[in-house]
């Protein structure tokens, strides 16, 4: 490791910690010829996954289009960013750690439509209709009834219950 500060390639660490939930090491080092200290970060370098789209191409998987999609079906709903990219990241790490290279679209469609389920109906609804290419109202019918059928919800008279 080269100081920034003269470019000596000789450095000791002076301290080592976990950073980043435990993905990364952060280290102090010093120079031994000026003093200076400066900080370094090492981590493991995964391997991009790539997308295999319906149509059989294949593209880089793109967390930024993860989000937007999410985005777009969380849109004037009470999902926050955080709540987004909690999600985007949660998806990344199970994909990661259940595919070496490649992961088909329908996994990553899955993933997404299992966390909207439990955080918005709306959104999920939203999404399932873009991602499933819904032709039509039954298809949003059957869809929101195969929520409604898992015994979570409700649908209610539509009346306060008078006390």
């Amino acid at each position: 490791m080269r100081c920034p500060k003269c470019r000596h390639e000789d450095d000791k660490v002076v301290d080592s910690r976990s950073a980043r939930n435990d993905s990364v090491i952060r280290r102090r080092r010093m120079c031994l010829r000026c003093g200076f200290r400066f900080t370094t970060y090492e981590e493991v370098v995964k391997t991009r996954l790539r997308v295999i789209k319906r149509g059989g191409h294949r593209e880089e998987l793109d967390e930024q289009k993860l989000i937007a999609g999410i985005r777009r079906a969380c849109e004037k709903r009470p999902v926050s960013a955080e709540l987004i990219q909690r999600m985007v990241d949660e998806i990344v790490e199970e994909l990661e750690s259940e595919f070496e290279q490649e992961v088909p679209s329908e996994a990553i469609g899955q993933k997404v439509m299992e966390r909207l389920e439990k955080t918005d109906e709306v959104a999920f609804v939203r999404f399932a209709s873009v991602y499933r290419r819904f032709r039509d109202v039954g298809q949003f019918l059957s869809a929101i009834r195969d929520m409604l059928g898992k015994g979570s919800h409700d649908l209610g008279s539509g009346t306060e219950p008078r006390g």
